[in-house]
């Protein structure tokens, strides 16, 4: 019944001054909000980033040569498709393993001369980046015994050449070769050139590519895990095979995205530690808001609070009632602010790409209701001690 009546005299004592209780907790309201928001923001922007390095080919490991400008490099150093059909055989956990052999093309079309990037691929060249067909069909094994004169054009450059015209079925001539296009495509990510992908690339067969170098080795070899955890293994292992092939003095690179993904966690992290600051920035100052009205709250009710202690009232009930007084502005401000915080996110999904979903954290929710609430007992404390130490006779005298 004591912490019932209680209750009751610190919610009547709100009730009295609505405004100013509503003012106090405005900092809480926005502390609390930010809390949500810079957790739900970093849980966000980290599952996007991943999603898009995923897209660019998940679980993905490839491997180049070294080359030394000062010198020609050996014939003996250079990637080959025994290399790539070697990891796919040997290396345990690989699912698809894919080559290919870029170089710069003038390709001429109906008169027009562009240069392009030339691509040589394999089988596995699509499923391993993920790449889109628009239009048409990709390679098919008979192409690649065949050695088809056919190409696939990225849709930048199917724009450019023919316009709103399907593309497919024309004719592109490379050197001496003439192409029939059987296909559009794009990246399912832009890699921004960062990639052997330009806008204006054309893919061909990799037994194609001998006829322009003379000499049919790989750029590039990708293989690809059968789940995240098997990545650095593969990358350690196809490392070890492909120097145990070739001469001692060769040299690859071998690398992943996981340095890529680790960059981007660093820099998500880094982001939502600073946005948390300032968030508790936001709570101190809310704090420090609460200590202060309620300082002028109980020098404005001495005389209520000796009344109460004259008829009885023990100082740990006075101590009790602006200590509730306080965690009901500071408790109601988390609540508003974290419907806020929850809301917002809620709404900018609609603003979101489709294949994007805001998570909501639980985690954020409970953190920021618990935070706001110790800032209003922890700044409260001070006010409500210094009200229950109040000498009744003195309180009575005061005007």
């Amino acid at each position: 019944m004591q912490f019932k009546e209680t209750m009751t005299v610190a919610i009547d004592a709100l009730r009295a001054n609505k405004l100013r209780a509503v003012l106090t907790s405005i900092g809480v309201i926005i502390g609390s909000a930010s809390i949500v928001l810079v957790v739900t923001v970093a849980l966000t922007s980290k599952k996007f980033v991943i999603s898009q390095i995923e897209a660019v080919g998940s679980n993905l490991v490839w491997a180049e040569m070294v080359k030394t400008p000062e010198k020609v490099q050996p014939l003996s150093h250079e990637l080959t498709l025994d290399d790539m059909e070697a990891v796919g055989a040997q290396v345990p956990g690989v699912v698809t393993v894919a080559g290919i052999s870029d170089m710069p093309m003038n390709i001429v079309v109906e008169g027009q001369t562009r240069t392009v990037a030339l691509i040589g691929v394999t089988l596995g060249y699509q499923k391993i980046r993920r790449l889109v067909i628009l239009r048409g069909r990709f390679f098919d094994q008979g192409d690649m015994e065949s050695r088809s004169k056919v190409c696939l054009v990225t849709k930048e450059l199917a724009v450019r050449l023919f316009g709103v015209e399907n593309p497919v079925g024309r004719n592109i001539r490379m050197g001496e070769l003439s192409f029939t296009v059987i296909g559009v495509f794009r990246e399912r990510v832009a890699t921004y050139g960062l990639a052997e992908m330009q806008d204006e690339s054309v893919l061909v067969p990799l037994p194609l590519i001998e006829y322009f170098k003379g000499r049919l080795v790989l750029s590039s070899l990708y293989a690809q895990a059968d789940s995240p955890d098997r990545v650095d293994a593969l990358q350690r292992q196809m490392g070890q095979l492909l120097r145990s092939r070739h001469p001692a003095e060769a040299k690859y690179h071998v690398q992943t995205l996981t340095a890529i993904l680790s960059a981007a966690k660093s820099i998500s992290l880094g982001l939502t530690v600073m946005l948390v600051v300032v968030a508790f920035i936001a709570m101190l100052i809310s704090g420090i808001g609460i200590m202060n009205i309620m300082l002028v709250t109980v020098r404005e009710r001495t005389r209520e609070i000796g009344i109460r202690k004259a008829i009885g009232a023990p100082s740990k009930e006075i101590l009790g009632q602006f200590l509730i007084e306080a965690f009901l502005i500071s408790g109601g401000g988390a609540v508003v602010g974290i419907l806020i915080g929850l809301a917002v996110p809620v709404a900018a999904q609609q603003l979101l790409p489709g294949n994007l979903r805001v998570p909501i954290s639980g985690l954020s929710v409970i953190l920021a209701f618990l935070v706001s609430s110790l800032t209003g007992l922890f700044f409260g404390w001070l006010p409500a001690s210094q009200a229950a130490k109040l000498d009744p006779v003195d309180s009575l005298r005061y005007e």
